[in-house]
């Protein structure tokens, strides 16, 4: 006998419809879900990975030209503000610095001399008034007796002349005082111009001399050592520099079209290559870039040149991080991260709108230098004063 098959097509096909079914569902639901994701939370979120750490680069240059004789720090390595990093050969600046201070003793000296000639004129001059008040005296008499015929008119005309010549040279000592005093009037020692001036070079060659032992502006850790023992430097010459490792930022260079809804102060997760996925660095947004990074690059482009091509631009945008995290995982300099943007917070402002306030980075480790040369020029100067105004 002959068996019949029964044709087994159409239960294939009703298998394949609810295979595709079944897909179909599974696709509607991850796109639902992915719907629903994307406007509860995905939409909220800007994040990329062209981000990378940036900090203060101290340049660490002489102020004054010489030879380095010592160099007190190398790459790595932790200084403090105003340690020494490098000297210079202070042969020809200590040879200067006691050449101005013998020039200020001895304008002092010279000083203190212009006051004692004032004195001194002032003292001609009484005397010749006092010789004035007698001449005029005696003319006065001669004048009366001559009126009289007690004496020739011969007589009277020298008592004329010698009142004449009194008086010439009660105007000529006056002017001379006037002349003195003008040095020294509303003045001190340590006033007037002469003195100041030599104690302006003073104060630049004590500046010259403390500036060939070079210190560090700020705390940090050297980095691009480039000077060695024995190298004639000029003032500007980069020798090394000083990173602070607790100022550290992250510059995220975000896509044009991500930036509609970011605001300063927006909060930042931050993922670092160095530590991977088990730190997470918090940040805020302190500044969103004025121009891209192509109209800031060296060679900008031209885009009326012809062969112009839309591409999508980037801006930079500055992103702290938190100082506490960073002080327990430092960072480097160039390190590439992974920064993400929630854009729930709509308070803040896209530019600022007060102007900023105080120094962004600041250093007063010169100004000791200052005050030390200022120090030494009131010491000179007292040393040279008589003793009666040392002694008060």
């Amino acid at each position: 006998m002959s068996q019949t098959h029964t044709p087994e097509a159409p239960v294939v096909g009703s298998r394949r419809g609810r295979l595709l079914r079944g897909l179909l569902a599974i696709i509607i639901l991850l796109l639902a879900a992915f719907a629903l994701w994307y406007f509860a939370f995905g939409r909220w979120f800007e994040e990329t990975d062209d981000a990378y750490v940036q900090g203060n680069q101290v340049q660490i240059t002489p102020q004054v030209a010489g030879t380095v004789v010592a160099i007190a720090a190398d790459d790595g390595m932790r200084v403090e503000r105003g340690q020494l990093l490098v000297q210079l050969d202070p042969a020809d600046t200590e040879v200067a610095l006691q050449q101005a201070e013998a020039n200020l003793a001895r304008t002092v000296r010279q000083v203190r001399g212009l006051y004692r000639t004032v004195e001194g004129a002032q003292a001609d001059l009484n005397a010749r008034q006092v010789t004035l008040r007698r001449v005029r005296e005696d003319f006065a008499r001669r004048r009366d007796l001559a009126a009289s015929g007690a004496i020739s008119n011969e007589e009277l005309a020298h008592a004329r002349d010698e009142l004449a010549a009194a008086e010439a040279a009660v105007a000529g000592s006056r002017e001379t005082v006037e002349r003195s005093r003008a040095l020294v009037d509303d003045t001190v020692v340590a006033t007037q111009p002469d003195v100041k001036a030599a104690a302006a070079q003073l104060r630049q060659a004590w500046l010259n001399n403390a500036r060939a032992g070079i210190v560090a502006p700020v705390a940090g850790y050297v980095a691009r050592r480039s000077v060695q023992v024995g190298q004639r430097v000029q003032p500007g010459t980069a020798l090394m520099a000083v990173v602070p490792a607790e100022q550290m930022w992250v510059d995220a260079n975000f896509k044009e079209t991500q930036l509609r809804h970011m605001r300063l102060g927006q909060e930042v997760e931050l993922r670092s290559d160095l530590y991977g996925g088990d730190v997470k660095y918090k940040g805020r947004i302190t500044s969103l870039g004025l121009g891209t990074g192509s109209a800031f690059s060296l060679l900008p482009a031209q885009n009326a040149s012809g062969n112009w091509i839309k591409i999508v631009q980037r801006v930079p945008v500055r992103i702290a991080i938190d100082a506490r995290q960073l002080a327990e995982h430092p960072l480097r300099i160039g390190l590439s991260m992974k920064a993400e943007v929630s854009l729930r917070d709509q308070k803040g402002e896209v530019l600022p709108s007060t102007p900023a306030k105080g120094n962004v980075f600041d250093t007063d480790v010169y100004a000791r230098q200052l005050h030390d040369a200022d120090a030494a020029i009131a010491r000179i100067i007292h040393d040279n004063l008589p003793r009666q105004a040392r002694a008060g």
